[in-house]
């Protein structure tokens, strides 16, 4: 038992339960973001009563997984000079384009919220963007990630609402997130007459696996947890062969002395 209690042994112990406990609770954690993406794709909150944006995300915070489809009020002037088109969404069985046009929180200066006009299917028949206040009611949405490619990045044509596309196109700083136009209060400047009404219905279906990269990473984490043990294991087992007591063989002949004269 000693030869297991040494030194060295008690550093390979330590490490082993260091490196093994990081592993597995990564894995979990990662774990956990998997199942937290899938519930909150099954939650319905379009239905819900709007709240202030504010209330649900700040300009610096991250976008919180449990309020996709969150209805939000929003109060701001809009930003003429952001708009974009984003491909691949249909509307009456047409593929057509979002119209999207960037809405501060206040003034011009202020952190702004890409919002979802409306729908067009030739970016060119488009109305003009809005300028100027708004006040309107929208469906919060998080930043998208597809991995779509975009095969023109100078254009106004986007295959994704990704908010970090759009961070370099105008001066005010976005939030993690975007919202597509659901109402508008009486009279509000919303720029969307001439365009076909948008809706989270137009979003791309969701992919069969919904964040299978983090079920991945938790798999990948307890595999390198099962390594470590097999490691540690290895160099315990090794470590007390090589101070265990030599047995002699009694097969083999007696050794006979020679004294020299």
């Amino acid at each position: 038992m000693r030869r297991y209690l040494t030194l060295r042994m008690l550093g390979a112990h330590a490490l082993a339960v260091v490196c093994t406990g990081a592993a597995a609770g990564l894995g979990v954690w990662q774990y956990d973001a998997w199942q937290a993406t899938r519930a909150a794709e099954a939650v319905d909150l379009t239905q819900g009563d709007p709240v202030p944006l504010l209330d649900v995300l700040g300009p610096d915070d991250p976008f919180p997984g449990d309020r996709v489809g969150q209805p939000v009020t929003l109060a701001g002037t809009w930003v003429p000079e952001g708009t974009v088109f984003v491909s691949g969404r249909e509307y009456d069985g047409r593929d057509g384009f979002w119209v999207v046009t960037p809405l501060t929180t206040g003034g011009p200066d202020d952190p702004a919220v890409p919002v979802v006009r409306g729908w067009t299917d030739v970016p060119d028949d488009a109305p003009p963007s809005p300028s100027g206040p708004a006040e309107v009611q929208a469906i919060l949405q998080p930043s998208e990630g597809t991995g779509a490619f975009d095969e023109d990045p100078l254009d106004d044509v986007f295959p994704q609402l990704r908010i970090a596309d759009q961070v370099q196109r105008i001066d005010p700083d976005l939030f993690s997130a975007y919202a597509v136009l659901d109402s508008a209060a009486p009279g509000s400047n919303t720029g969307a007459d001439g365009l076909a009404e948008a809706s989270v219905e137009q979003l791309p279906a969701p992919g069969q696996f919904t964040a299978l990269r983090n079920l991945l990473y938790a798999v990948e984490w307890w595999f390198f947890g099962a390594f470590a043990l097999f490691i540690w294991w290895r160099f315990v087992t090794e470590e007390a062969e090589s101070h265990a007591p030599q047995e002699s063989d009694p097969a083999a002949p007696p050794r006979v002395s020679t004294i020299k004269t």
